[in-house]
């Protein structure tokens, strides 16, 4: 699964991977949970566009969304079946760029958070599906899934599920739900190939939302995991940068 992920490059980066026509500009993020509001790219009109949707997705069909459950990733082998994914899959197939996530090992009774994240240290464009929620009273909610595929080998040690990225070279077919339909697209839900990723244990702090700080992705020393298991550190807390607005008039990032 995916349930917390991590944006550190610089927005320029980010552009010019994803050629978005904005210019937003947005703090680094390494602690970023469901339901926030998530950096997401689409294509519209033959380009494309970043945009901001909560993460947890929440179908158009909905009526009361305080009692559907929060959609937060969506399995790569039911995406053209599943009622809640299906039209989403067709037609509104999207982008969220990111520099790795968390995941959670289970070892000797206790769950240990690893960051993850690509060998070559380049960003990542998670595969996700949109859909924009309209309220009674016409109010719209712009909404986001993650999907997550079964974990090669190497990744498996960690959790049985990975979050699915696409390829650079892949995105405008990704992206392109006029071009290629839902079914064509599954081709793109694959995991990473083995050794494409790497990953190291992290400080339990990450479990904290309120936790956003650049020593969450550090790597954990044996002398820290074991101190730490026994609760004797407390690293300080560094100040939580002021958010900063988004060039195109879309407000704050997070």
């Amino acid at each position: 699964m995916c349930g917390r992920f991590v944006i550190t490059s610089p927005p320029a980066a980010l552009r010019q991977m994803f050629g978005y026509l904005e210019q937003p500009n947005f703090p680094r993020r390494h602690n970023i949970a469901p339901t926030q509001p998530i950096p997401v790219v689409i294509r519209e009109n033959g380009v494309r566009r970043f945009r901001l949707m909560r993460w947890g997705l929440l179908p158009a069909w909905v009526k009361e969304p305080a009692k559907f459950s929060l959609l937060i990733n969506a399995r790569a082998e039911t995406v053209t079946e599943r009622p809640a994914f299906k039209n989403a899959m067709e037609r509104r197939r999207c982008l969220i760029p990111a520099d790795g996530y968390y995941e959670w090992q289970t070892a000797e009774k206790r769950k240990r958070p690893c960051f993850i994240h690509r060998r070559d240290g380049a960003p990542i464009g998670l595969a996700g599906l949109a859909e924009t929620w309209i309220g009674p009273n016409g109010e719209e909610l712009d909404t986001v899934a993650i999907i997550t595929t079964p974990a090669s080998a190497d990744l498996a040690i960690l959790h049985h599920r990975v979050p699915v990225t696409i390829a650079p070279d892949d995105f405008d077919r990704w992206l392109d739900c006029g071009a290629h339909d839902g079914k064509t697209a599954t081709a793109l839900l694959s995991a990473p190939h083995e050794g494409e990723f790497v990953w190291h244990e992290v400080s339990t702090r990450v479990n904290r939302v309120a936790n956003d700080d650049p020593q969450l992705i550090l790597p954990m020393t044996p002398e820290e995991s074991e101190a730490e298991e026994q609760g004797a550190v407390k690293k300080p807390m560094p100040r939580k940068p002021a958010p900063v607005a988004s060039e195109d008039g879309q407000g704050s990032l997070f």
